[in-house]
């Protein structure tokens, strides 16, 4: 996107508390329940319940031993299996290293099941991956432009890739309906991705295509969310052939109404088809979508605040609005990805991907400056409206060999990514003035779109990796490195005139170790880097005009990965350490000097503590700090909208009374935040609690199964982004969905 750019009655310490036990308590099972546990790493459906994820064929033995058949999942189309309890995948695509096991994989990585993403009711990907994931931050639940924060560095629509592909997303904010994974690296991820486009460094979001499954599959699923939005979306798939070599896949979503926010609205079509072809040496598909979504009422910027501001306000209810009732934003994507491979022997394959986006989006939004501690607000607008094209590709080789008793398995890839977006803009600064008790946005300003520019971006990179394994696999080394070049080019409109150009290039290494000290305990570290385009020197400084090279972003992490079969829990120690450029007050020379480092640790856990009652979550701690900075106020301050600690916990269980109802609640608490560089200025922790249940049934020989979930129960009041720049917290909103199989 080129845009313009009272806590919770449980109390945080009872929240702590809760989740502390609540994570104990599922290591104390794991180890108390023995080899019940180690039964199998994939999962089993509920009671009554047809899931995409539960493997294809499975037999349940005697002894509750669930024997499957043979999963291929790296490199032959296959995708990695439910793991037990169908919340989250066995393993996830790793970029250039491809499918892996989560216990083969050295870095922190999940993969989230479509089955996940249908029974959270997540129509957006900040609710499936924030609701239990401590490292994930989602500073506004609802919002035109969709971002995350990822080990405290901030990610956003603009890098979540489709397909394997940067830049084939949905435009501004990603859906899910489409998606049968949601994939989560945590870190860094230049060597193995390539550089996202808009330079994120904290990870990596991937959208996993659907396909057609071998069972034909006709779904009807229609929705309701307070205050009335309604929705419809269905879901079709049919494989054909003398084995079933062809698929087709098509959804189609409908939605619309209010939300459960004052005067604002929502609307959303989607339709996507994907086709494959899967042959004995050969692996084909072509996927297309179209999204449209509008929202009116919606808040983008929050509350900024002027020096003058020495007491943050205490937020109000999320079902008021921080945004002009006549404030919109329309947002259109139109995508097509096409991605084969073949298998040249039996252990070389070459694959190829391409693809092309086009849309943009038509925007009149409000941002608001609170000026002092009265609550006195200054408004601005801006009008803006934008329409590009990005192409994105990928091709290479992959294979492996063995060679004086170790096997390798290697990689070579070359990537390429090029955006040219064309805007059109207007703002008209501090038009109106209102107080914060008592908000009036007055009427719309008049902002007739003005040419403005265009910009430019091509990415291209060359990529080789070696994952060596020795002594059975118990010990695996990945190493390789990037060679990735960056341009980026501004145009004014509508002459056409260079307005500014920028060119660099750098080599960034990857490093991954995983050591198997048991068949179920894994021990890892990684070394790898990120890149963010380099920024140009201002007019001020003595090297005015040099183009910097693309900053180098650098991460140390170290962990441990524990899988009891069908509990799995992982620890994580890392550092990221981000730069930052800025004048040097005795030479006058811009270059980079500043730094922002993340410490932190995360502990995760997920699966199925015993038959019938699942759970996912976990608590992570992130010391984020400004290491090196041009102002002795801000040097060792705490980085702004971290929040130092996040402990998340979601749990299902199974009413063995009743058949097909399952019960399911998730709390998620949020530590304070600094609102200002010098830590004068907090945002307030706080804790949701969302609470719900889904009965599946039959009616006739259709399956039916009905949710409802009630988010935030108590109605809280929070500030839900890193300062106020994320506005209110959702307020209390209730879901209702039936999906029913033909």
């Amino acid at each position: 996107m080129y845009c313009l750019t009272a806590r919770h009655s449980l109390g945080a310490r009872t929240a702590r508390l809760l989740l502390t036990t609540a994570l104990a308590s599922s290591f104390a099972i794991g180890i108390t329940t023995g080899p019940g546990m180690a039964q199998s790493r994939t999962a089993k459906p509920a009671a009554g319940e047809k899931t995409e994820d539960a493997p294809k064929k499975q037999q349940e033995s005697e002894d509750g031993t669930i024997n499957l058949d043979t999963v291929l999942i790296h490199g032959k189309g296959g995708k990695p299996p439910a793991y037990a309890g169908g919340q989250v995948a066995t393993g996830s695509g790793i970029g250039l290293l491809g499918n892996k096991d989560v216990m083969d994989t050295p870095f922190s990585t999940v993969s989230y099941t479509s089955d996940h993403v249908k029974n959270r009711e997540a129509q957006d990907i900040g609710a499936a991956i924030g609701a239990t994931d401590p490292s994930v931050y989602v500073p506004s639940k609802r919002t035109i432009f969709e971002t995350f924060y990822i080990r405290g560095f901030s990610s956003s629509a603009d890098d979540v890739l489709f397909n394997g592909l940067a830049g084939m997303a949905p435009n501004m904010r990603g859906s899910t309906e489409f998606a049968d994974r949601i994939e989560v690296l945590k870190g860094p991820s230049t060597f193995l991705y390539g550089m996202p486009p808009a330079g994120s460094v904290g990870g990596i979001v991937s959208l996993v295509p659907k396909r057609a499954e071998d069972a034909p599959l006709t779904r009807l699923t229609t929705s309701y969310s307070s205050d009335s939005l309604w929705g419809v979306h269905a879901d079709i798939g049919r494989r054909f052939g003398e084995n079933k070599e062809w698929g087709i896949r098509v959804n189609g979503v409908l939605r619309d109404g209010h939300t459960a926010v004052d005067d604002e609205k929502h609307g959303m079509k989607i339709g996507a088809v994907g086709l494959d072809w899967r042959g004995e040496r050969a692996r084909f598909s072509v996927d297309y979508y179209k999204q449209k979504e509008d929202m009116d009422g919606v808040n983008y910027f929050g509350l900024a605040l002027s020096p003058a501001v020495t007491q943050i306000p205490s937020a109000r209810n999320g079902k008021h609005s921080l945004a002009a009732p006549w404030a919109f934003n329309s947002t259109e994507t139109d995508v097509v990805v096409l991605r084969g491979e073949v298998d040249l022997t039996d252990s070389i394959t070459a694959y190829a991907a391409v693809g092309r986006r086009s849309g943009g989006y038509d925007a009149l939004i409000t941002s608001q400056t609170l000026m002092n501690n009265a609550g006195d607000i200054s408004v601005s607008a801006t009008r803006q409206k934008t329409d590009g094209t990005q192409y994105s590709g990928e091709a290479g080789l992959r294979g492996n060999f063995a060679l004086g008793g170790v096997t390798h398995e290697w990689n070579l890839s070359a990537s390429g990514f090029k955006s040219r977006i064309e805007f059109e803009t207007n703002a008209r600064r501090n038009f109106w003035n209102t107080n914060y008790h008592h908000l009036d946005f007055g009427p719309a300003p008049d902002l007739p779109l003005l040419p403005n520019g265009a910009i430019e971006q091509h990415l291209s990179s060359y990529a080789f990796s070696d994952t060596m394994k020795a002594f059975d696999d118990r010990l695996q080394v990945t190493v390789g490195a990037r060679y990735q070049n960056v341009k980026r080019e501004q145009f004014y409109l509508p002459s056409g005139q260079l307005a500014s150009s920028y060119e660099s290039s750098r080599l960034t290494p990857g490093i991954g170790v995983v050591y198997k000290a048991t068949d179920s305990i894994s021990l890892y570290a990684n070394y790898i880097e990120g890149l963010s385009p380099g920024s140009t020197a201002p007019l001020n400084a003595a090297n005015s005009g040099d183009i910097l090279k693309p900053y180098k972003t650098t991460q140390y992490e170290v962990g441990a990965k524990w899988d009891m079969g069908s509990v799995t829990t992982s620890l994580a120690l890392f550092q990221i350490g981000k730069p930052s450029a800025y004048i040097d007050p005795a030479t006058q020379i811009y270059d980079v000097y500043g730094e922002q480092r993340n410490r932190g640790v995360e502990l995760s856990v997920y699966g199925e503590i015993r038959s019938g009652l699942r759970l996912l979550g976990g608590i992570a701690y992130t010391d984020a700090k400004v290491t090196k900075s041009d102002k002795a106020e801000t040097q060792g301050r705490h980085a702004t909208g971290v929040p130092s600690v996040m402990a998340k916990l979601g749990l299902e269980y199974d009413v063995g009374t009743i058949e097909g109802l399952t019960l399911l609640g998730n709390i998620s608490y949020t530590g304070k935040r600094y609102a200002n560089n010098t830590n004068t200025l907090t945002v307030p922790d706080f804790t949701t609690l969302d609470l719900g249940a889904r009965y599946t049934t039959r009616i006739g020989d259709n399956p039916l199964t009905l949710r409802a979930m009630v988010q935030n129960v108590t109605n809280e009041s929070y500030w839900a982004g890193g300062d106020l720049s994320g506005g209110y917290g959702a307020p209390r909103t209730f879901l209702f969905s039936a999906t029913m199989d033909f």
